[in-house]
């Protein structure tokens, strides 16, 4: 794991954000048509529309997520649903933790 990598992806607001909307999926979404909030992730689309921004901005931080191993996307259909990566988060708090 790149520490310094996830780290560039926590230090924006919208970023924490999304990550701690994921945590509980049902309590900060709507049901979606397509796959389970919790077993297959949320709609980029309902990410999006909760945050406030359009799905470009959204993708670059779903991309920067990503690419720190925090989140995991899967596809469904024509929608990519995004999940946390719960393990992985644990391990930066810890690489954190032992840092300092």
């Amino acid at each position: 794991m790149k520490i310094a990598i996830a780290l560039r992806a926590l230090a924006n607001e919208r970023r924490l954000l999304i990550l701690d909307w994921l945590r509980d999926p049902r309590k900060h979404f709507r049901e979606q048509a397509d796959g389970d909030l919790e077993d297959d992730g949320v709609c980029g689309v309902l990410i999006a529309e909760k945050l406030g921004v359009s799905a470009p901005t959204l993708s670059e931080h779903m991309r920067v997520l990503i690419a720190a191993k925090l989140v995991r996307a899967k596809r469904i259909k024509q929608w990519t649903m995004y999940k946390r990566d719960d393990d992985a988060i644990a391990a930066v708090k810890r690489v954190i933790r032992d840092k300092v």
